[in-house]
């Protein structure tokens, strides 16, 4: 029946908790800039899931999670009338544990340094960039995602990436254009 999970399906949507739980909480949690609010909007976004046809999304089944958590917690933050943005706390822990100490903190202080420049970004490139490379994300999934074009996420991807090989190239803090 349509609008509810069958049994057929219950395997289906716990594979996909299972699978994408982790990353859309990630996502929302950038968004947001709060893990709480984070964890509702992907409990939210699971919960559409379960009322939504799986063949209708089974072929497209990570883009519309993401799709659905990013309208989720926007409508969070226009509810709110603010958004915020990432502490640098949740910002460095996205660093690989696998390298010696030497190493886990030469990557840690990297990666905390590109996610601060990052964070100086406007906000459409910091979430195109996000999607393309922290998720995996084709142009296309991203346009579809965001709403913005495909040639328009080309574009705020390579703005982004140039905007951040620059600074971190001359060591211009974040924030500061020039």
């Amino acid at each position: 029946m349509p609008g509810q999970e069958s049994t057929d399906d219950a395997p289906w949507v716990r594979a996909a908790v299972a699978r994408y739980e982790g990353p859309l909480t990630l996502y929302a949690a950038r968004l947001l800039g709060d893990a709480d609010r984070a964890r509702d909007v992907v409990q939210d976004t699971f919960l559409k899931l379960c009322r939504q046809d799986a063949a209708e999304i089974r072929d497209r089944l990570a883009e519309w999670l993401f799709t659905v958590c990013r309208n989720r917690a926007l409508d969070v933050l226009r509810k709110e009338g603010r958004m915020t943005r990432l502490s640098d706390e949740h910002g460095s822990t996205c660093a690989s544990e696998d390298p010696g100490p030497a190493a886990a903190l030469e990557t840690r202080e990297s990666a905390a340094r590109v996610l601060k420049e990052l964070d100086g970004l406007p906000s459409n490139q910091r979430e195109v960039i996000r999607l393309k490379f922290q998720n995996g994300f084709s142009y296309r999934e991203i346009s579809r995602i965001s709403g913005h074009s495909v040639s328009n996420v080309g574009f705020l991807i390579h703005t982004g990436l140039k905007t951040l090989r620059r600074r971190l190239a001359d060591g211009q803090p974040a924030g500061v254009h020039v």
